[in-house]
């Protein structure tokens, strides 16, 4: 079984940055695409960003130029790393991986 753990969420004021990391258990992480989701209250969970098993990545317009997925499969890591943050940034964002295993989530606030 798969297990995904968020981490490096928190409060940040605009303009500000943070790296997220999403850690997997399992041996299945490198052979799988890796994506990031967020969502919002009241908004339903969106695509933010993914890396595919190649390297491919794929941005949301939003955060295109802001946002840099990457990923470590010696160490079964994927990171998101977010620059210029707004507060229209602030949700709870959630790993996923091979389009099948959710992390838990981790709570991002960009606010003054």
């Amino acid at each position: 079984q798969v297990q995904l753990v968020e981490s490096g969420g928190g409060l940040v004021q605009p303009g500000g940055s943070l790296r997220l990391s999403c850690a997997a258990s399992g041996s299945i992480f490198s052979i799988y695409a890796l994506g990031w989701y967020r969502q919002a209250p009241g908004n339903k969970r969106e695509l933010v960003a993914r890396i595919g098993y190649g390297g491919a990545t794929y941005y949301a317009g939003s955060v295109k130029g802001r946002f840099t997925i990457s990923r470590d499969d010696a160490k079964n890591t994927g990171y998101l790393q977010m620059n210029s943050l707004r507060p229209e940034d602030t949700a709870v964002y959630y790993c996923k991986l091979a389009d099948t295993y959710w992390g838990q989530g981790t709570q991002v606030t960009v606010s003054s």
